[in-house]
């Protein structure tokens, strides 16, 4: 086989010097301090118009993100080759055609699948017991022609008739939501904006709840809508008026509720809706306590609830009736257990099942409700990924779930929760082949500076020298409670293959480690993601796997704040910095009440509008506000123009400080999706080219053929 542990040197020629951004000093007085920004204005005025219209971006700002993504494109002509090399084999990496695994309700199996070539998923069904497939949307036909186009929820009707689906085709997230019949394939003439893409159905399949975004875009009111009825006569449900709390609703597995759940960072709550009264009201399970947080399924006379009340810091399960379901009769189902996090959980007619997670690594658990037995689904690698499927039916014995790790593809299984006898429903191929004993996967930890045990997953192609010469990608998130899974990426392969060790870094800010590790990453704590991912750094550097100036950083969206702050604390262990989506101009963004994800956002790193100390803390640390005089990395910074959970303008801002204020290094590379938003191109092959791209970015930067002065 061809060495492919570097890309072949191509120099990359010289280019017109880099977009300066125009200084236009804005200064704002916040406790007293004086905060000065020359490049506010590239925050248009009216960003709630753009989200849904990027056409109507003002003109200068427009012209300076083209000249930036001009030069980006400019610099990057010497990969051309190397990107079109990446995206084949990525592509090559796909089952063009798959599917997934047909999910059984009632007399259908409802799936969604790919066309050879095609860029976006048809949604099927067929008779549960065999026949004729029938397509109920067609992905690639409705996204013909759009520059942008992602299908949302797709919700079928308890009695099949009807469908009711959503799509977003400017990437602002905000769903038009319609209704198919499916006797027909004909939609009818419903129409209903501003959605945020999923439907409930009530059980007469006459109606359907759905959440209305506000003119912030956030997620605010439960509305129900009627066949037959215009969306301006839809009836209001529910309306949280709390700004820093979104809504949210789900069916429950039983299917007899429709589960209002509102809250923010910290603290939730519930409301049900009876799916049998086509004129419900929302009934409360229990009022909003700060800082406590809960979750509620349905199984006959009761709720069952994951929870942190009393104490439960990782959370246990309780039951509550149905009738009286307030906190005064919650009574413990599976017992708080420290350092054993319960992650989800769903009942069935017969059995309960949870996912929970110990040390980063997760099992699954089977309850039989009958006897009360317990047992534990878990695998023998050191590091893996393990999620429960979501599934129609209530009244059965099998639930579905899926494994993987960093060398062993996606693995779907359906386990007969009362013979414990496990199907093998589906293996993710890999058409142009892949042998797990070729690669080598490892759990390390790093010891970050306060002592703590920071878990690193990797994987590297067996044989790669693990004798500091080995160029590393270290990915970082660390935030919100959300844990980076150690699963299958065909993808990273392409890395993989030229020799790179890939390695997660399981840093504070997730839940790796149970809810504790959560809160020692986030408000005044959050520095210890960043010294985390530091340590990760430095272990790698010891232990021979990289060298200093041999690792590419990689992370995105809050991630992307992470990579912000490494990169003005520690450049010098870094030979690239990609940052995708970058939540970082943290301080301006946490003093905007008006932006979309600003007040429920506070809980996560504090209101620097009312709290002192908030804003000192955030001031500490926000990237764009520690922009140094000094080296940098070579840094690629992504943003979407329609995206409405990062806005556009926070890597252009960094960015353009980045080039004002930096010393040496880089180079500085900004590239803005002109027609997306936060998740970038919806098609998957279009979103592969975009891999490809900071693939080729990194591959550059490491062979010396991209680099600063």
């Amino acid at each position: 086989m061809r060495d492919r542990t570097m890309p072949d040197r191509h120099p990359i020629p010289p280019t017109a010097a880099a977009p300066a951004a125009l200084r236009r000093p804005v200064t704002t007085v916040v406790h007293g301090e004086a905060l000065s920004d020359d490049f506010a204005w590239l925050k248009a005025e009216n960003w709630r118009e753009v989200l849904k219209d990027p056409a109507a971006l003002p003109a200068d700002i427009r012209a300076h993100l083209e000249a930036e993504n001009a030069h980006a494109a400019a610099l990057m002509a010497g990969t051309e080759a190397l990107r079109e090399t990446l995206a084949a084999e990525m592509r090559a990496r796909i089952k063009e055609d798959d599917a997934t695994v047909p999910a059984p309700d009632g007399a259908f199996a409802y799936y969604t699948r790919y066309r050879e070539g095609g860029q976006h998923p048809l949604v099927c069904r067929r008779p549960r017991e065999g026949g004729a497939e029938a397509v109920l949307l067609d992905g690639d036909a409705l996204g013909a022609g759009k520059a942008f186009f992602e299908l949302g929820g797709a919700a079928h009707s308890p009695d099949h008739r009807f469908l009711a689906w959503s799509a977003d085709e400017t990437g602002s997230e905000f769903h038009l939501m319609r209704v198919r019949d499916l006797s027909t394939g004909e939609d009818l003439p419903d129409r209903v904006p501003d959605t945020g893409g999923e439907a409930v159905w009530t059980s007469d399949g006459r109606a359907f709840y759905y959440v209305r975004l506000d003119e912030n875009h956030r997620p605010s009111r439960v509305c129900r809508h009627r066949l037959g009825t215009p969306a301006e006569a839809d009836e209001l449900i529910y309306e949280e008026p709390d700004p820093g709390w979104f809504v949210d609703i789900d069916r429950t597995q039983s299917g007899a509720f429709c589960v209002i759940s509102v809250g923010d960072h910290e603290t939730s709550e519930a409301h049900l809706l009876d799916l049998a009264d086509a004129a419900a009201r929302p009934r409360l399970v229990a009022p909003r306590e700060r800082e406590v947080r809960y979750e509620v399924e349905h199984r006959g006379e009761d709720l069952i609830i994951r929870t942190n009340a009393d104490g439960a810091e990782d959370f246990k399960l309780v039951t509550a009736p149905l009738a009286a379901p307030g906190r005064q009769a919650w009574r413990d189902l599976v017992p708080a257990r420290p350092g054993i996090m319960v992650l989800s959980h769903v009942p069935f007619a017969r059995h309960l099942v949870w996912l929970e997670r110990e040390d980063a690594r997760p099992r699954l658990v089977v309850r039989d409700l009958g006897s009360g037995e317990d047992h534990a689904v878990a695998f023998p690698e050191e590091a893996y990924s393990l999620s429960l499927e979501s599934s129609f039916e209530f009244d059965t014995d099998v639930v579905r779930f899926t494994y993987a790790s960093m060398t062993t593809p996606a693995e779907t299984y359906d386990y007969d929760m009362a013979t414990r006898e496990r199907r093998l429903m589906k293996r993710q191929e890999v058409p142009s082949g892949h042998d797990p004993a070729d690669y080598v996967t490892e759990r390390l930890f790093a010891t970050a500076p306060d002592g703590e045990r920071v878990p690193i997953s990797l994987v590297y192609r067996r044989g790669t020298p693990l004798d500091g010469t080995a160029p590393c990608l270290l990915y970082g998130y660390g935030a919100y409670g959300s844990a980076m899974p150690a699963s299958f990426s065909t993808g990273r392969l392409s890395l993989v293959d030229r020799g790179l060790v890939y390695a997660i870094a399981h840093v504070r800010g997730g839940t790796e480690k149970g809810w504790r590790w959560y809160k020692d990453g986030k408000r005044e704590k959050k520095p210890n993601t960043f010294t985390d991912f530091i340590a990760c750094a430095e272990h790698l550097i010891a232990a021979g796997y990289t060298a200093k100036g041999r690792i590419v950083a990689h992370g995105g969206s809050a991630g992307g704040m992470l990579m912000g702050a490494v990169a003005n604390m520690a450049p010098h262990l870094f030979a690239a910095i990609i940052a995708d989506v970058p939540f970082v101009d943290v301080l301006n963004t946490m003093l905007d009440g008006d932006l979309p994800l600003t007040p429920p956002e506070w809980p996560e790193w504090g209101n620097p509008i009312e709290d002192p100390a908030a804003f000192a803390a955030i001031r500490a640390y926000s990237p764009y506000d520690r922009v140094a005089a000094q080296r940098y990395p070579a840094i690629l910074a992504l943003g979407g123009l329609s995206d409405p959970r990062v806005t556009y303008w926070e890597p252009a801002k960094w960015v353009a400080k980045l080039r004002a204020t930096m010393t040496g290094g880089g180079p500085i590379l900004l590239k803005t999706n002109m027609d997306a938003g936060h998740g970038g191109a919806a098609g998957r092959f279009d979103r592969i080219k975009e891999v490809a791209f900071n693939y080729a970015f990194a591959l550059a930067v490491l062979d010396g053929t991209l680099g600063g002065d």
